[in-house]
This record gives C-alpha cells, structure tokens and sequence, in this order.
C-alpha cells in the first residue's frame, strides 16, 4: 500500500546540519547546503500550489488523458526543481490493463512513479483528508482503503478488478510500509488478488535511490522507523547527486498462482530488479 506514515514529533525535527545528514557524509558548507535546501524548498511549495490551484480548476475541464499527462509532467517538474534525477531502466508498460507492483523506502516513491507513467494509488483513506496534499492525491486518482476495517480489503479488491477490467494502470506497494532502502519486507497478497480477478498482467518494478558521487545506495530520501517526514524532506533536498533509479520488469500473468504463491514470485522479482539499480 502507498502508505505514508503519520506526521509526528515535528517540532523534533533534525535538521540536516545538526546531525550532519547529507548522503551519509559530512560537509564543510553546511550554512550555503542549508540556504540552498531552503530555497528548493520554497520553489517546491510553490509547485506543490499551482498543482492544487490545476487539479481544483482545470481537471474539471480536462479528459482523463490530459489528467494523466499533466500529473506526469509535474511530477517530473517537482524532482527537477528538487535536483533529483530519474533514470528509467526497462519499459513502463504504455497501456492497461495493469497492476504495478514496487519496493516501498519513501515519502518520494509515488512522486518518482508518476514521473515515469501515471498510474492511480492505492493509499490509507487517511491521506484524503489531509490538507492540500490529499487534494492532489485525489486528483490524481488515488483509490482510498480503510486500513482500520479488515472488510474494506475486500471491497479494494473488488473495487481494483473492476478498474483493471476497465483498462486502467494501478499500483501498490505490497509491503505495506516503508523499508531502509536495503532489504525487503515481505509482501502482502490481499491486494495481488485484484489482478487474479480482474484477469490482468503485473509489472513488478523495483526503486532505489543512488548516491551519483560514490555509486552506492543513498539514505538521504528514507522514510522508515523514527525518521519524520519533514526531518526525510529536509535531508532529501540537503543532498546532491541524488538519483532515483526506476526499474521496470516484464509483464506477467498469475498462470494459475493463488495470490500468495504470486506475491511470493513476485518478492523475488521486484527483489532481483533492485539489486540491478545499481
């Protein structure tokens, strides 16, 4: 699930100069690295608005094709704006039907996908309510779950394979929570279940951020266990040579897999395209 995690201890944040987070190394320019972040920063908000002020009055006008292609384009505008680069190793898959199965490290990933196709979330129903960013969330198609209700899986599932009957892309995040970039937790099934009744392919795909100075993998976007958001979004825009490495797989199809023997194939192979990111 495209999960983000609740925003806590904000008034804890670390920033990047106090615990001298910038990919893992010490600078000697921390003040010109902190007014540098800062000013990404605010061109980053300002995006973050002219997306809003889009979505709530020219989406109503727009087809869906022109939804899709302007969540693209300002998705691929805001890591511009933020210095991250994209690469994109094998083929997004240009049509539906299609699930879109991923490794999940940050707050980031979902902003990264977009930048290489949209496709629409599934998220904890939580997001929608939160202020400007579930406006966008919403806009680009998100399909809210109530994590709390086990029931509300079920009607997802439904909900899924009638999107995916209907040709659309979706994408889920199956280890429900964000790793350290690293290894991989294990995936949950409930929602591949979606494809096996929609009688639609997955494409697994597998992200990594990279260091661009030592070709190793970078910390500075992770989003996992104490880490807050803002204390990740600050450390994120304090970094540089920040790259995002997508890596799309085949299309594949259940071939008479129940849903937990494919999530487990699939672990293997989002796992198998991660260690190519490199």
């Amino acid at each position: 699930l495209a999960q983000s995690r609740q925003v806590h201890s904000v008034f804890g944040l670390r920033f990047a100069w106090t615990c001298s987070v910038h990919l893992g190394r010490r600078t000697n320019s921390v003040p010109s690295l902190s007014m540098r972040a800062a000013f990404k920063l605010l061109r980053g908000l300002w995006h973050v608005l002219m997306g809003w002020v889009t979505i709530y009055f020219r989406f109503p006008q727009f087809t869906p094709q022109q939804r899709e292609a302007r969540v693209q384009v300002w998705a691929m505008q805001l890591l511009r704006i933020w210095d991250i680069d994209l690469e994109v190793r094998g083929k997004p898959v240009l049509a539906g039907p299609a699930l879109l199965v991923c490794n999940h490290i940050s707050w980031l990933d979902i902003l990264v996908i977009h930048a290489t196709r949209h496709c629409r979330f599934v998220s904890k129903s939580e997001l929608r309510g939160w202020p400007l960013l579930g406006t966008l969330a919403t806009g680009a198609g998100t399909l809210y779950i109530e994590r709390a209700q086990r029931k509300d899986a079920m009607r997802m599932v439904k909900d899924m394979a009638q999107s995916l009957r209907a040709g659309e892309v979706l994408a889920v995040f199956p280890e429900g929570t964000t790793g350290d970039g690293i290894g991989m937790l294990p995936f949950h099934s409930n929602l591949i279940q979606s494809a096996i009744e929609g009688d639609a392919p997955i494409q697994t795909l597998a992200l990594q951020f990279v260091d661009t100075h030592t070709h190793s993998i970078s910390m500075a976007a992770r989003f996992v266990g104490d880490d807050t958001l803002l204390a990740s979004i600050w450390s994120t825009l304090n970094a540089t040579g920040l790259k995002a490495v997508v890596n799309f797989g085949e299309l594949q199809m259940a071939q008479g897999r129940n849903r937990r023997e494919w999530a487990s194939d699939l672990h293997q192979d989002v796992m198998a395209l991660k260690k190519n990111c490199l």
